[in-house]
């Protein structure tokens, strides 16, 4: 180890000295301007939009409403056992004046008895409750995510619609957050804001819980004041009841939340004034997966969802006819470039190190990305943490985390990658539980 740091102290010696003659410079020439060209204009894109953020919001008015339109929330269900009670009181007991509707949809009610008798035991009681109604819908055959939306939906009466997660609770005060949105007329959809609710449960699960304070809360929030979101999450999603009636709802497959997505973002090119909006204070709690393992096999199947959705379904989305010039920017961007083909590229460029160079400059190298990560990781995680969170001193916890982000964050894109392949050479979007085999056999992709 002490061999190991004095050949890496010598080589930044070396580069620092006479960077022209030294051999790391050859290697740092070529990584630089691929981080130049690929990811910083993305971050500061999103951080002008998370500056725009906190200065529109200190001189800004509250923002409110006098207008309760009814509220249908669709729970999808499959194995939560008695879990999903705690999903549904925290929709029974918002603080929201108008009325809610919760919609459990039980599918695969026969094999998911637990889930099955949890939801029905809670009806006599969110009943009773003024505004609130609990109506339980089981589907006995399996059919899938995409399946139960639909159904409840096809159920639902509510002007707004919300589709969540049956491991998902909410803050009392999420739904009249969501709502005052939609007196904009121009407004069809509210990304919900998430958190991991069980980060403290195992190391993975921590790593994770830090991944989405940067990820969703800051960077969505910097997307969103261009009209930029790149995605209504499927675990927590608000839409206005006409713009799902318009585009005919979710459509089968999987990744239904960015397929539902870019279907709506493919009227922003006629219609200039829709927006899809994120609000950091609607929030959710969500778990993730708690092991290494689980997230591994998660990220296999939404990372493989990526490459289906942008080149085999949805590549002539693609267009400023249908999305709008920044909506195409932003997608191509942090979409194709950012969530595919950059970790492609940064899986060849460390093949290319391990085959080319020696150990003591590949040192140097993985310690200026290392940097080079940890610095930004580090920059948005405490610009989210003193200008966005609602629980600044429980997020302040995560900081001894920091130091470990980049190196999740480069395993996780190498694993990417992988998970690139996998779908480009064996359509791993077929492999997948978010829907049975005779569903997805049924399905034109």
């Amino acid at each position: 180890m002490d061999d190991w740091l004095l050949f890496l102290f010598r080589g930044l010696r070396a580069f620092v000295d006479d960077p022209l003659a030294s051999e790391l410079w050859v290697v740092v020439f070529r990584f630089v301007p691929f981080i130049l060209a690929l990811e910083l204009p993305y971050y500061l894109f999103v951080f002008s939009g998370i500056l725009r953020y906190i200065l529109r919001k200190r001189h800004e008015i509250p923002l409110g409403s006098t207008l309760f339109p009814p509220v249908s929330c669709i729970i999808t269900c499959y194995s939560e056992g008695k879990d999903i009670r705690k999903t549904i009181m925290s929709l029974a007991a918002q603080l929201y004046p108008g009325k809610i509707e919760i919609i459990p949809v039980l599918d695969g009610a026969s094999a998911n008895k637990p889930t099955y008798d949890a939801a029905y035991e809670m009806e006599k009681e969110v009943n009773s409750l003024p505004g609130r109604v609990l109506k339980c819908l089981p589907k006995w055959k399996r059919g899938g995510r995409v399946s139960s939306l639909n159904s409840g939906f096809a159920l639902s009466t509510g002007d707004v619609i919300m589709a969540m997660d049956g491991d998902t609770s909410f803050d009392n005060d999420m739904v009249e957050n969501a709502v005052r949105h939609f007196s904009n007329p121009d407004v069809m959809c509210v990304s919900g804001c998430l958190r991991v609710r069980n980060w403290r449960d195992s190391p993975a699960a921590a790593l994770q819980a830090v991944e989405y304070l940067v990820s969703i809360l800051a960077s969505k929030t910097g997307l969103s004041e261009f009209n930029a979101v790149n995605n209504i999450s499927g675990a927590f999603g608000i839409f206005r009841r006409d713009v799902l009636t318009l585009i005919g709802g979710w459509d089968a497959g999987t990744a239904e939340d960015l397929d539902l997505t870019l279907r709506v973002k493919n009227y922003f090119g006629r219609h200039r004034n829709m927006r899809i909006v994120f609000d950091p204070e609607v929030m959710g709690h969500t778990d993730a997966p708690d092991t290494f393992r689980g997230f591994f096999r998660q990220r296999l199947r939404w990372d493989g969802d990526l490459f289906y959705l942008y080149f085999l379904k949805h590549f002539r989305s693609f267009s400023p006819r249908l999305m709008g010039w920044p909506n195409l920017i932003v997608s191509t961007v942090g979409g194709l470039l950012f969530q595919i083909v950059t970790p492609l590229l940064l899986f060849l460029y460390t093949v290319f190190l391990l085959a080319t160079v020696p150990m003591t400059v590949i040192g140097v190298v993985m310690g200026l990305v290392y940097l080079f990560y940890f610095s930004v990781e580090t920059f948005f995680f405490l610009v989210m943490l003193f200008f966005l969170s609602e629980r600044p001193r429980e997020d302040a916890m995560l900081i001894p985390l920091l130091p470990l982000m980049p190196v999740f964050t480069f395993v996780t894109r190498i694993w990417s990658a992988f998970a690139v392949l996998w779908e480009m050479t064996g359509r791993g979007h077929l492999d997948t539980s978010m829907a049975p085999w005779w569903v997805l056999r049924k399905t034109k992709f």
